[in-house]
């Protein structure tokens, strides 16, 4: 069974940074992309920073120079540094990884439960 666990959610004045982190355990093969994913009240989910394998990264337009997404392939964990932060990114932040179970090639999604990040004064 792989589970996904996000922690470093909290709340935090305009202006101030987080870092969230999400661990992935259980039995798996490897972890392809991983990706943070947020979901403000009343809006729908959005792609907020995604990292490949290779370490390549993307960003939402709304975060970048603000955000930076890093993994660290051995402890099999993604981090999200959220610096100047907004009311704006007020939300539930999720973890996303797509993770090949055994040797076959294929993938799936997983999730993570989600941690809140407030933003305000």
């Amino acid at each position: 069974q792989v589970q996904l666990v996000e922690s470093g959610g909290g709340l935090v004045q305009p202006g101030g940074s987080l870092r969230l982190s999400c661990a992935a355990s259980g039995s798996f093969f490897s972890i392809n992309d991983m990706d943070w994913y947020r979901q403000a009240p009343g809006k729908e989910r959005e792609l907020v920073a995604g990292i490949t394998s290779g370490s390549s990264t993307n960003y939402a337009d709304s975060v970048k120079g603000r955000f930076t997404i890093s993994r660290d392939n051995a402890r099999n964990t993604v981090y999200l540094q959220m610096n100047s932060l907004k009311p704006e990114d007020t939300a539930v932040y999720y973890c996303n990884a797509y993770i090949r179970r055994d040797t076959t090639p294929r993938i799936y999604p997983y999730w993570g439960q989600g941690t809140q990040v407030t933003v305000s004064s």
